[in-house]
């Protein structure tokens, strides 16, 4: 199993939700993060002062998948991700190690099926 994370800009999560909800993943957890990198800072006027803002705002796309999947779902990401600007974001892929359902105490790859059928219910 691995854990596929993408760093994105806003506007390229909801073709990322879509495609990857057709695809039978529909398994995904979403933060609003901020960071700093390549992109460069907001400089703004704030009462007469100058304010650069180096943290920008990106979301944080996580999935747990089976090792089988992992390319389908980084090239999701990274075909609705990618606008060739700088600040596009990045994608890992980690190790997971041991996986629990909590409410049936199921474990393993098991609990990561994917659901075909899901797109239609939607």
């Amino acid at each position: 199993m691995k854990k596929v994370e993408a760093f994105i800009r806003h506007e390229a999560f909801e073709p990322i939700r879509m495609e990857l909800l057709q695809l039978g993943f529909p398994s995904l957890s979403i933060s609003e993060v901020k960071g700093s990198g390549r992109q460069k800072g907001i400089t703004e006027r704030y009462r007469g002062a100058e304010l650069t803002n180096y943290l920008r705002p990106k979301l944080k796309l996580e999935c747990v998948v089976a090792d089988r999947d992992v390319a389908t779902v980084v090239d999701t990401v990274l075909k609705h991700g990618r606008s060739g600007a700088v600040g596009d974001g990045k994608v890992f892929v980690l190790p997971v190690d041991e996986s629990y359902r909590v409410r049936t105490g199921e474990s393993g790859e098991e609990i990561l099926q994917s659901h075909p059928g899901v797109a239609a219910d939607v």
